[in-house]
């Protein structure tokens, strides 16, 4: 510290201050909510801790100081925490005829309330379904204006609440058994389809858990005493979230199948919450993914909180966030999965 400027004494300051903030944020996907909910918040912003360190770090390597040890063993730390939030080469595997596709896609009840100016989108979204053609379908925030236009699939499970927002699962493949978790104190739930394909049974869940009420244009009215309300608000959003994600752990550990969890987690991939739902299972993003993954149209930050994971027994052969199709709030996510081949007895 004697051999730095007074402005690299601050900076460094404010690098001690961010390296603290960073390691808390790697430790909150380890600790239930519920406990320090005004900490977790911390959760959705590691990401943009990361791209700060790595800034410190060029910072101090370019000046050959010995400081940058500090930001540079907190990378190392999180090493495994970067893949969650950006993918460098995603994975296009060849196409084999027992591939099957997987669309989940949060529709913001087909634009019922008018939050979009277009006024087609209870059409452009079923165009753009058939389009990618999807062997499943799970849709969240559904609406049954969707009902008509969504055409192809012999089979499917529709759970309304409230007579407007719902839960969709379309197949192609025969549906052998379904039903619902239902959130206490909440509109929000999770809904499974056991699908049969060939001779293999699969459960796909479709969830969306408790919203944290952030709208996508927050940033442009934002104040110090909104700022509080909405700190506050996602403290207790999660909160509720974890008590979701619990019912639904419990759920899926008396799952017989092999399993598809996917849906609108309404948390980013460094909570609590993520880790409780995903469990042991594969994140598809980073599988085959590439880029950020975006799924929530916020602006200036690339937000994943739309996820697809899979059964250690499936291959995620492809993974595509479609961020430019802007007709929700939300972006629709696929991928691309097969059984692996069973070992002879």
């Amino acid at each position: 510290m004697k051999n730095l400027s007074w402005f690299n004494r601050i900076m460094f300051f404010l690098n001690i201050v961010l390296t603290v903030l960073t390691a808390i944020a790697y430790i909150l996907p380890f600790m239930a909510p519920k406990l320090f909910p005004l900490l977790s918040v911390f959760t959705l912003v590691l990401p943009l801790m990361l791209v700060l360190n790595f800034v410190c770090f060029l910072y101090w390597l370019i000046q050959a100081k010995k400081q940058m040890l500090l930001s540079g063993l907190i990378l190392l730390l999180g090493i495994t925490f970067i893949s969650k939030f950006y993918r460098f080469t995603g994975t296009n595997a060849p196409e084999d005829k027992d591939d099957f596709t997987l669309m989940s896609y949060n529709v913001r009840l087909f634009n019922l309330y008018g939050w979009l100016p277009a006024q087609d989108i209870p059409f452009v979204i079923p165009a753009f379904i058939k389009e990618k053609d999807p062997d499943i379908l799970c849709l969240q925030e559904y609406n049954k204006i969707g009902n008509a236009s969504i055409k192809g699939y012999k089979y499917k499970y529709i759970f309304s609440m409230e007579g407007q927002t719902g839960q969709a699962i379309y197949s192609r493949f025969p549906i052998i058994g379904k039903g619902d978790i239902q959130f206490p104190g909440s509109a929000n739930n999770a809904v499974y389809a056991d699908i049969k394909k060939g001779k293999d049974t699969l459960r796909v869940y479709s969830m969306h858990l408790q919203s944290i009420k952030i709208s996508p244009d927050i940033h442009e009215s934002i104040d110090e005493e909104k700022s509080k309300v909405i700190f506050n608000r996602i403290s207790a959003a999660f909160t509720k979230q974890q008590l979701q994600a619990e019912l639904v752990e419990k759920h899926k550990n008396e799952c017989p199948y092999p399993m598809i969890i996917c849906g609108d987690l309404n948390n980013s991939a460094f909570s609590y919450v993520y880790r409780s739902v995903k469990g042991n299972m594969n994140d598809a993003f980073e599988e085959a993914g590439k880029g950020f993954g975006k799924s929530y149209n916020f602006k200036y930050y690339p937000a994943r909180i739309d996820y697809v994971f899979t059964d250690k027994t499936l291959e995620v052969k492809e993974y595509a966030t479609f961020s430019s199709f802007v007709n929700s709030d939300h972006f629709p996510i696929m991928t691309r999965l097969c059984f692996e081949p069973k070992e002879e007895e």
